[in-house]
């Protein structure tokens, strides 16, 4: 197992990995809230935060598609920039207990090598998006495929505007779409694509008997209800069967047409395959450097209530002493709950947002964001206890303890066309037909610190 090795002494340095939702505001916490002779360093692949609620319609709909990236040029909230705090476009190639290896140096940054030592690190790399959405594909011949229309990447904004228009066009030219997977993505897909082309045929396969099981049936019964009105066929309770997938492609009947079946034999034709699940977290870091940090089962890395990364072997030693815990929990006037100290080998290392198993939080933006806000708010903590332990005042201060992360209620807003959204906050649910073509886009962008007036302040 990768050892918990103390952090370095002389770094003060905290890194962030992954700057989407939840990274890029752990990086904006951290910066504001470190001491001065802290820095933050924030990689990512992308130039930009993928706006990824708006990608779906984006696909569909041309016209707004450079809404959805926001350039990471102001992402620390800082006016102006304190040039400590830095933002990388780099691919992450390995993490160790102290250290991560990057694709490339920066001797301008004041980072000569590709390996950047760390004393904490916020692992927020997230989940690896869908085929018809995933941007960092690999097959250049989109058109056939049904693993996803997917085109070679490397992380502009231009490219993403680009390869996004070409996937309007794809969409554009199919007569029938099949989309797979009745999740927020594929139901999103299937009502956007039939009210921006109303004479197409679609057809959304979902294998579960229910849309978003994780929610209230009425979530279900509102999305089957605008499914039959906008005269899409809704195929539930029946899976695709991977055997009808040749090496990725769907395959060629007697008439020429592309066609897959259900695991029940049902054939279904369509000129294009949208293949909405699969969702995989990004792991496979973390399972490089120590294998028992991740569930092998769902893939998601193993943290503490403090979202501390914790290994298998220290999960089982804490359910010994979990009644003990139990009652030491206290929850302070603020709300915050708080409690005793518990195992972990990487006390310095958090994981975040769709990587991580959070205690049943739904992988969504939000979380993501509210647990990038306790994951930095628990570094700034052990900056600050570590700092008054070395301090001659050390006897008459008592280290505050860290937060723990309490998942919010379920919360999803799924748009059912252009202008309809169903969405449930907690135990209310509720219809709104108020909806606009891009979304609302803009009002993302001030959150990754760019503020939108027109239209013209996102375009590249």
């Amino acid at each position: 197992m990768g050892g918990g090795a103390a952090p370095n002494e002389n770094t003060k340095t905290v890194i962030v990995l992954g700057a989407a939702y939840g990274g890029a505001r752990a990086a904006q916490i951290l910066a504001a809230g470190l001491p001065e002779d802290w820095k933050v360093i924030l990689i990512d692949r992308n130039s930009h935060a993928n706006h990824v609620y708006v990608m779906p319609r984006f696909a569909v709909l041309p016209g707004h598609e450079y809404k959805a990236f926001i350039p990471y040029t102001n992402v620390f909230l800082v006016d102006p920039p304190k040039l400590k705090h830095i933002h990388l476009q780099a691919q992450v190639n390995s993490i160790r207990p102290t250290n991560i290896t990057i694709s490339r140096s920066f001797p301008e940054l004041g980072i000569p090598t590709t390996t950047i030592a760390f004393d904490y690190a916020i692992y927020a790399l997230g989940a690896h998006l869908p085929p018809p959405l995933n941007l960092w594909g690999t097959t250049k011949d989109a058109t056939d495929e049904v693993t996803g229309d997917t085109a070679l990447f490397t992380g502009s904004k231009i490219e993403a505007c680009e390869w996004f228009k070409e996937k309007q066009k794809i969409i554009e030219k199919a007569q029938t779409v099949l989309v797979v997977g009745g999740g927020a993505l594929g139901i999103q897909f299937a009502t956007d694509i039939k009210s921006v082309y109303p004479t197409k045929k679609i057809t959304l396969l979902h294998s579960r008997s229910r849309l978003l099981p994780r929610f209230d049936e009425k979530m279900h019964e509102e999305i089957e209800k605008s499914c039959v009105s906008l005269d899409i066929e809704l195929i539930l309770g029946e899976r695709l069967d991977l055997d009808s997938i040749e090496n990725g492609s769907a395959k060629i009947n007697q008439l020429g047409k592309k066609v897959v079946r259900t695991v029940t034999g049902r054939e279904i034709e369509a000129d294009l395959f949208l293949l909405c699940t699969g969702q995989a977290p990004n792991t496979g870091l973390l399972n490089t450097m120590d294998p028992a940090t991740v569930n092998k089962d769902t893939g998601l890395a193993r943290v503490l209530r403090t979202l501390q990364l914790q290994s298998l072997s220290e999960v089982t030693s804490a359910s010994h002493l979990l009644m003990d815990a139990l009652e030491k929990l206290s929850v302070s006037e603020d709300g915050v709950t708080r409690g005793s100290k518990e195992i972990t080998s990487y006390p310095h290392i958090f994981a975040i947002g769709d990587a991580a198993d959070a205690f049943g939080a739904i992988p969504a933006g939000h979380n993501a964001y509210a647990q990038g806000e306790v994951a930095a708010r628990n570094i700034i903590r052990l900056v600050k206890n570590k700092a008054t332990e070395s301090s001659s005042e050390r006897a008459d201060v008592a280290p505050e303890p860290l937060e723990n992360y309490n998942p919010g209620p379920p919360a999803i807003k799924v748009s059912l066309g252009l202008k309809k959204a169903v969405y449930q906050m907690g135990p209310t649910i509720d219809v709104k037909n108020d909806g606009v073509p891009d979304l609302q886009a803009a009002s993302i962008w001030p959150y990754f610190g760019i503020k939108v007036e027109k239209d013209e302040d996102m375009i590249p």
